[in-house]
């Protein structure tokens, strides 16, 4: 299974979406509870993956290090700002396989949403660890919201070469906040004029790159056409969220979702007293994504999201129509990729993702 070990709630940025306002009446600042704890959880598992995570992780890279030397793992993912990342050194960023690190688009659209020059720091930092031997999955993990040109804004990291991303992934800003849908002008004028066109222009410039053999790293769209080629039936959170996929809160309770320790609905166990076999189906989406006709592609998108309802359910709804448009989009072309696979210009495996739960939700 995949942990997400929660290190510090500490970023570093104050992000327009976030604020980053650590509170220790949810958790600890800081992780708490003896490594050792963690270590003899961990061993339990036959296939643990652990994924460091926050706040932003690499304000802990003390903790990051002696978790790897301690620790073994299958695979070591992290999730973070970029800012830091220099600190981990090079024998460390070699052992990461997925670094998933947050940039929202362009120059431009991450600064506006991450402050001024952060843009430049990070693609600095990823150079240094491609420089310094990571051959890992690099993920652009962009954040989406008003400000934001989809099209324009994916299409620029993956267009970008040096450094190159594997991957790129994002996460609408949507159905956190309350009262709903503070940070846009009018969201339904945004979705139906900006976001839902971006999206069909970003799927035809994707089909048309891979009738030249190549298959852009767009995450969502590789995730869902895999599944409708294979007829793959997910009903299930992709991103595996109290299902093969649990966070680590710093006081070492056991969370279905990292994002959410404060959450009664989210807290399935503790290091301390649980044991990994306990775990899988904790915690699963209910009404109404289990009964949608996408729940099969889709999977439920978001727990919090479905258990929360920030946005009551109209607003719910809302954000589900940009993932149903997603799906549809992507069902019109389907027959030319399959034409592409018969004809042998691309194949199956170069559409499969992820390899395996790494973090990466797949669903907007």
């Amino acid at each position: 299974m995949l942990y997400y070990i929660t290190l510090t709630q500490v970023c570093g940025l104050k992000c327009i979406y976030c604020q980053n306002t650590p509170d220790p009446r949810i958790q600890p600042i800081d992780l708490n509870y003896d490594i050792d704890i963690l270590k003899n959880f961990v061993s339990l598992d036959p296939e643990p993956y652990i994924c460091f995570y926050g706040g932003d992780p690499l304000m802990r890279v003390d903790l990051i290090k002696l978790i790897m030397d301690e620790i073994p793992a299958k695979k070591y993912i992290i999730q973070t700002n970029g800012l830091n990342l220099r600190k981990l050194g090079g024998d460390y960023i070699r052992r990461i396989d997925t670094l998933l690190v947050s940039i929202d688009g362009r120059e431009e659209t991450t600064d506006y949403y991450r402050g001024e020059g952060v843009y430049k720091r990070v693609l600095e930092n990823i150079r240094w660890a491609r420089e310094n031997g990571f051959k890992g999955d690099l993920v652009a993990r962009m954040a989406v919201s008003s400000n934001t040109d989809i099209f324009e804004d994916v299409l620029h990291l993956v267009s970008l070469q040096h450094p190159k991303f594997n991957h790129v992934h994002w996460q609408l800003d949507v159905l956190w906040d309350y009262p709903p849908a503070q940070r846009y002008d009018d969201f339904d004028k945004w979705v139906s004029e900006s976001y839902n066109p971006g999206i069909s222009r970003l799927i035809r410039y994707w089909v048309d790159e891979m009738e030249k053999g190549y298959v852009p790293g767009i995450a969502p769209f590789k995730g869902i056409v895999y599944s409708m080629l294979t007829g793959e039936n997910i009903r299930r959170l992709r991103c595996g969220s109290g299902i093969d996929a649990f966070g680590i809160s710093t006081d070492g309770k056991i969370i279905a979702c990292p994002i959410a320790p404060e959450y009664k609905f989210n807290v399935v166990g503790d290091l301390r007293s649980s044991k990994p076999n306990q775990l899988p189906y904790s915690t699963v989406v209910g009404g109404p994504c289990n009964s949608c006709k996408y729940y099969d592609l889709c999977g439920g998108r978001c727990l919090f999201a479905n258990k929360t309802m920030l946005w009551g359910e109209e607003g719910f709804k809302k954000v589900c129509g940009t993932v149903i448009h997603l799906i549809n989009e992507l069902r019109r072309v389907l027959p030319r990729i399959r034409n592409m696979l018969e004809r042998g210009i691309v194949e199956l495996d170069m559409l499969r993702y992820p390899p395996y739960t790494n973090s990466v939700e797949i669903i907007p």
